[in-house]
């Protein structure tokens, strides 16, 4: 792989390419507990190269209060730094940007209101990904970038969170993420940065406590090598080399070196090491904690950093999702999740891929600009009504809201969980009243969307085959109308009364009309 990843490249920002070359471009932002990183890169048959790495240490992690509120300090923190990122992505196209938020984000009470911030500053919607997520673009990205065929532990140390996954070629076998992370176990272990022994002890404790449950995953008979990704590793491993200790490797023995020099000087204020940033000074005891935890328990003789890590992996699969949109042949990386989650819990493919069909069919014939045409939006229609039914595995009665549950909150690669969260409200609303989906109303796109939805499954309530002609939808001034083949709505009375029942429900709603045309 041909990457551009110098020290240098990294602090400073390069010239804009000609134009001309703008739409080769990808970006991916990852906004992290500890630092907000910014990648452009070009994918050319398969090789990679970076463009341009802008890394900014905004703190979100630390500003999480007791109550698990982001304070408006590090609120602002994050703007700030988003508003510079916004003036470099500019000219940039919504499918050439794809930014994700990881662990702070992912705890933080009050993060819709800061997204909802972060969105219009960034001029580009924020995901937050889920912990298994991020350790699956993670390896994506140190997969390609560094390609092995050996079976390999990949180790990522973030502010607030540790993933860790096996895997070996360019697939992730196993994928954890753990709550433990440089800026919270700094923060807990060694307040105003102070240094002693027995700090670190309690704090190679409880990071030894959080990844306890990881031993069985991550035996040391699974993997013939281990490397570490991003921050805390890339940082360590830089005092290493800088003191001469190791060639960049980190041993059990050089972060024993570095434990005791935390200890001499006592604090962090005090602590001049060779290779050492200054920016990295108040995280290092947490961080060191972890590894020499990692170290021991995992029996890691050597860890060495890796090229890849979180934003390049984002990059890689934002690529697989335009190469599925451009080759219908090629899979969206998220196609392969709806497949095994309708496996999972045993879900009626065939019912499934009748009401997608008619959905789509119905979502299309909408035309509306702002919303049928969107691809992606096209995108979510199709998965949800493909995973509707997946509640049924739980019980019948209510599946609805079963299947949106499961939606909410289960393990799904490819997908963030803001996006998983829209997929949950759409199979929320597939039946019963459209109260349920009051904070909705004002989403044009997902209300559309319902619709389809809502409208194919009744069409097909007895579970049976019909012509694409049976119905379609026309979209008049604040209504909407459903043409009907007359002469089968006259032979299916039972269906009939089931769309009259919808179309009262969408005048109860208000912002919506719905109208029966027989044709």
């Amino acid at each position: 792989m041909d990457t551009m990843l110098s020290a240098k490249s990294a602090k400073k920002t390069t010239p804009g390419l000609d134009r001309s070359r703008q739409s080769e471009l990808l970006a991916a932002i990852d906004i992290g507990s500890n630092s907000a990183r910014l990648e452009i890169g070009t994918i050319t048959k398969g090789r990679y190269k970076r463009v341009d790495y802008l890394k900014e240490m905004v703190r979100l992690g630390g500003g999480l209060d007791s109550h698990g509120m982001l304070t408006e300090e590090a609120m602002q923190r994050g703007l700030a730094c988003l508003a510079r990122f916004a003036q470099r992505l500019k000219g940039f196209e919504p499918w050439q940007v794809r930014a994700v938020a990881t662990q702070t984000l992912r705890e933080a009470r009050n993060r819709d209101a800061f997204l909802q911030r972060a969105n219009r500053v960034l001029g580009h919607p924020i995901e937050v990904i889920a912990g298994r997520e991020e350790a699956r673009l993670i390896y994506q990205g140190v997969a390609r970038l560094q390609p092995s065929e050996l079976p390999r532990l990949v180790i990522d140390i973030g502010g607030r969170s540790t993933e860790m996954i096996l895997g070996q070629g360019r697939t992730a076998l196993t994928k954890e993420s753990f709550s433990v992370g440089s800026v919270s176990l700094s923060l807990q272990h060694f307040p105003q940065g102070r240094f002693t022994a027995d700090a670190f002890r309690s704090a190679q404790i409880a990071a030894g406590a959080e990844l306890e449950e990881a031993l069985t995953l991550f035996d040391r008979s699974a993997w013939q090598e281990a490397l570490g990704s991003s921050g805390t590793v890339g940082a360590v491993s830089q005092i290493l080399v800088a003191n001469g200790i190791t060639d960049g490797s980190i041993t059990p023995d050089s972060l024993r070196w570095c434990i005791e020099r935390c200890i001499e000087a006592g604090s962090a204020d005090m602590l001049n090491l060779p290779g050492l940033k200054a920016e990295r000074k108040a995280v290092l005891g947490g961080g060191l904690s972890i590894l020499y935890t990692l170290a021991m328990h995992f029996d890691i003789e050597a860890l060495r950093p890796a090229k890849g890590a979180l934003r390049q992996g984002v990059i890689f699969d934002l690529e697989e999702r335009h190469e599925a949109a451009r080759n219908h042949r090629a899979l969206d990386p998220r196609d392969a999740s709806v497949r095994e989650l309708q496996q999972r819990f045993r879900v009626d493919k065939l019912h499934g891929e009748r009401i997608r069909a008619r959905a789509l069919s119905l979502w299309q014939s909408l035309a509306d600009p702002s919303a049928a045409t969107d691809g992606e939006h096209t995108r979510e229609l199709g998965w949800a009504s493909a995973l509707h039914e997946i509640g049924m595995m739980v019980s019948h009665h209510d599946h609805h809201r079963h299947s949106a549950y499961l939606l909410g909150h289960v393990d799904a690669a490819g997908f963030s969980q803001s996006q998983q969260r829209r997929l949950a409200a759409l199979v929320l609303g597939q039946r019963g009243e459209l109260i349920k989906l009051a904070e909705h109303m004002h989403d044009t796109a997902l209300m559309s969307q319902v619709l389809c939805l809502r409208l194919a499954i009744i069409l097909h309530h007895a579970r049976i085959d019909l012509s694409a002609e049976t119905a379609s939808l026309q979209r008049g001034r604040n209504k909407v109308h459903l043409k009907l083949n007359k002469r089968w709505a006259n032979q299916n009375p039972r269906t009939l009364h089931l769309l009259d029942e919808e179309c009262r429900r969408w005048s109860a709603q208000g912002n919506r009309q719905l109208s029966l045309m027989l044709t």
